[in-house]
């Protein structure tokens, strides 16, 4: 499919994250672009005011009439149901309709292609690694899953030669892509629902690392079992960090490349897990030809991506972080962080529960996770996608915490059981709505300060 000859775009679920990515891209390079989701959002917010016309009806009718014709690609994500009478109408009429991941394959392909892979981790280390490659002068564009602070935006830069791209094993997406650098974060359990075994999916990250034909172009830690070249703290490795210290809630380290020493890196992201996501970003970068100063100094002016442990409110009375996290993993990477932030103080914590199969094959992970914070507020199941199963419920996922402090609060009474609560750390955790209830949050806490 040659893009060029593609006059019109039009999205079946252009409200996601990755989807509105490539609706702004699209919108970029002088196409027409239109779309459909299921719910109004900040993001959907934001593509109306830059001029994309959204509708949230699943109506024929609601198509707009210049798109019934030949050149008009039609884009969808896989979590659209099959019975979606806008998908049908575009698949009976034989229209050029393809998978975001597809269409990324199709961009990457004629670019040179930095793919960040990981169950964990991918939008961080992308984001960070485009806004290297940009601040470096590099002619890039990067698609990230998240909405990035410096540039407000999830697409950075207008570049046409080089890409950089989060690689979704959601749905074996990544297997679409053309990478000529990588790097593999992580490899844990996850979309259990599309993949039945962690074997199985732990299968599909190996596929994907063949795609990368240079080894030495491939960044791994050192805990995954592939050829790659080895990325660690405090460890031993290709790229090690090092000599880590805390310096006014920032870090401040060296690392170790195999040509150079980089003394006194400033990153503002905390976590460890987040140290991990700078260093492959640096390892890439540095692979890619960046000079060492452009990387030192873009990676102490990132200022991090909404949603990924992002500070709402950072007084020395109250702090409150809202993070995606939805996974057991994730959420003991933010209680990791918030405990070295600030130690010895309570901590409240929020969580809506992201699917009912998530929930259900990692009951006891989040069980455990959840329990580590002072105080837990657990929010109803965010179905997304997914019909509700039998059994899986927030108050069953209650009963498996050992946290006493813990209860079960509605959305209509979050505001007032936060006002409630004398956690000087509050945080606000999970891949669904609550991300849209962090403005009142933050109002109603401001108010009380």
């Amino acid at each position: 499919m040659n893009l060029n000859q593609i006059q019109n775009v039009y999205f079946i679920g252009i409200g996601g994250i990755g989807m509105s990515a490539l609706a702004r891209y699209f919108k970029y390079i002088g196409k027409q672009v239109s779309g459909y989701d299921k719910t109004p959002s900040m993001l959907t917010d934001e593509l109306i005011e830059s001029g994309i016309a959204i509708h949230f009806e699943d109506n024929i009718s609601l198509i707009p009439s210049d798109y019934y014709v030949e050149n008009t690609l039609v884009i969808f994500t896989p979590a659209v149901p099959k019975t979606h009478s806008e998908w049908n109408f575009f698949i009976e009429r034989h229209y050029e309709v393809k998978k975001r991941a597809e269409v990324l394959g199709i961009i990457t392909k004629d670019t040179f292609c930095f793919a960040v892979a990981g169950t964990h981790g991918k939008t961080t280390t992308s984001s960070i690694l485009g806004h290297i490659l940009h601040e470096s002068g590099a002619d890039v564009t990067a698609f990230v899953g998240g909405i990035v602070e410096n540039y407000n935006s999830n697409l950075i830069g207008n570049g046409k030669t080089v890409t950089v791209v989060e690689a979704d094993e959601f749905d074996r997406s990544f297997l679409h892509l053309h990478p000529d650098i990588a790097c593999i974060t992580s490899m844990d359990a996850d979309h259990l629902d599309i993949y039945g075994t962690s074997e199985a999916i732990e299968a599909s990250f190996v596929e994907f690392a063949s795609k990368v034909e240079d080894k030495n172009k491939l960044f791994i830690t050192k805990d995954l079992p592939l050829e790659g070249v080895q990325c660690a703290i405090n460890e031993e490795a290709v790229y090690k960090a090092f000599n880590v210290r805390i310096e006014n809630a920032n870090y401040v380290f060296d690392v170790q490349t195999p040509t150079e020493t980089i003394e006194n890196l400033r990153f503002g992201l905390p976590g460890k897990h987040n140290l991990m996501n700078g260093l492959m970003a640096i390892a890439m970068a540095k692979t890619f030809g960046t000079p060492t100063e452009a990387i030192a100094r873009a990676i102490g002016s990132f200022n991090g991506i909404r949603r990924r442990f992002s500070y709402q409110i950072k007084t020395d009375q109250l702090v409150y972080i809202d993070d995606y996290a939805h996974h057991p993993t994730e959420i003991n990477a933010v209680h990791q962080a918030v405990r070295e932030l600030y130690p010895n103080r309570k901590v409240l914590a929020i969580f809506q529960p992201h699917l009912f199969s998530r929930t259900r094959d990692f009951a006891d992970g989040f069980a455990e996770s959840l329990s580590a914070f002072d105080e837990v507020f657990l929010m109803d199941i965010y179905p997304a996608r997914e019909l509700p199963m039998e059994g899986i419920t927030s108050e069953w996922l209650l009963g498996k915490m050992t946290n006493p402090n813990k209860r079960i609060v509605a959305k209509s009474d979050l505001l007032a059981s936060i006002e409630a609560s004398d956690a000087p750390i509050i945080v606000t955790i999970g891949a669904g709505d609550i991300g849209e209830m962090v403005p009142s949050i933050k109002k109603m806490l401001n108010e009380n300060i």
